[in-house]
């Protein structure tokens, strides 16, 4: 059950919502089962952190002249993030201008997790990403089927162990940050194009990012980091097929936790996260073919493959090597989709190179 000071802080956030006419929207759930929790570095008997959800706060005229402030916090059992971003108000035919702070907890499972159960799973590093960021995005006026955006922002990581204490060594003694210290600094500007283009029997999406660290000062990373992602669906009868290809680079500057990790989903099922590899280079491809079984239910059979193209040895420390990820797997399986008026409900079953076997469950669109 909830603690009387949440409900009492729930309260009080609906009355000031009815006063300043903001948009309060809270989803928190308590867990059940201690069985179920993951490693976290709140205390355990704290009632907090046995808490997941999210609240999101929308303030549609901060100050007069349609100004929005948006205010959201996700927290899960052992990560969280904290989003703020204020627009002001411009003519359509200008760059869209927002302002926006941005902290980040997670477990830096993807680079520095150990693959556990013939890869099947990712058990924590004991490595901990803290990320603070704050910068200004600039989203330019979309055509019919191109939009840009570019930001540049701030950006502070720092590396944490799993008691909360600033760490500069992984646990093999090898350095997690690329100045050595327990925190990296940089700017960071940010380019991203998109592609979109759908009919009634296809659609096609291209995104393209590409980052560039500014050396503003003489210890900040200076890199070049880029990024694609191509889809392309296309309806065959009742059934509908979906391709996309995933691949990305990174030259200059580098610290562990920025390598391009594949594995997990999203990526290629079958794998935990980051388990097939972690480089400075991937190529990922994933397909897809869903078939109706009746009004609500589809069947789906999927295949994915993904590679670091061999430049896992090129990541400081090479922790990929160190924890035996084969640097290139394979993925495929099937799985249900259930579409309901609720939400939309997936089940997936993968199989890996390994012949190890993995459930995926995933839950969306669910009205609050």
């Amino acid at each position: 059950m909830f603690d009387a000071s949440l409900l009492i802080i729930l309260w009080e956030l609906r009355r000031a919502s009815m006063r300043a006419k903001i948009d309060v929207n809270v989803d928190f759930t308590h867990k059940l089962y201690a069985s179920l929790m993951l490693p976290s570095l709140s205390n355990a008997a704290a009632p907090l952190s046995l808490i997941i959800g999210s609240l999101c706060i929308k303030h549609p005229n901060l100050f007069g002249g349609s100004e929005k402030l948006d205010v959201s916090l996700n927290k899960g059992l052992s990560d969280s993030n904290v989003l703020i971003a204020y627009r002001r108000p411009r003519p359509e035919y200008l760059a869209q201008h927002c302002f926006i702070i941005q902290h980040s907890f997670s477990p830096e499972i993807a680079v520095h997790g150990t693959p556990v159960q013939n890869f099947s799973h990712s058990g924590s590093g004991g490595v901990n990403l803290s990320q603070f960021s704050i910068g200004v995005d600039l989203s330019e006026p979309a055509s019919s089927k191109w939009s840009n955006t570019t930001s540049i922002k701030f950006e502070n990581v720092r590396l944490l162990n799993d008691d909360g204490r600033s760490i500069t060594c992984d646990l093999d003694g090898f350095p997690v940050t690329c100045s050595g210290s327990s925190h990296d600094s940089m700017v960071v500007l940010k380019q991203e194009s998109r592609y979109a283009k759908a009919n009634d029997h296809s659609f096609s999406h291209f995104s393209m990012q590409i980052e560039q660290g500014i050396p503003v000062l003489s210890k900040w990373l200076i890199f070049n980091r880029f990024k694609f992602v191509a889809r392309r669906g296309v309806k065959l009868g009742p059934a509908f097929f979906l391709a996309s290809l995933t691949g990305g680079s990174i030259v200059g500057d580098m610290a562990p936790y920025q390598a391009f990790a594949i594995g997990g989903v999203g990526s290629v099922r079958g794998y935990g996260e980051g388990a097939v590899g972690s480089g400075r280079s991937c190529l990922i491809a994933n397909s897809e073919l869903t078939f109706p079984l009746n009004k609500m239910l589809e069947g789906a059979l999927f295949l994915d493959c993904g590679t670091d193209l061999g430049s896992s040895r090129l990541v400081p420390g090479n922790p990929a090597q160190r924890q035996n990820k084969p640097g290139s797997g394979m993925g495929l399986g099937y799985g249900l989709r259930l579409k309901t008026p609720i939400g939309h409900f997936q089940v997936d079953y993968a199989i890996n190179a390994f012949h190890q076997k993995t459930f995926y469950v995933g839950i969306s669109n669910l009205i609050s």
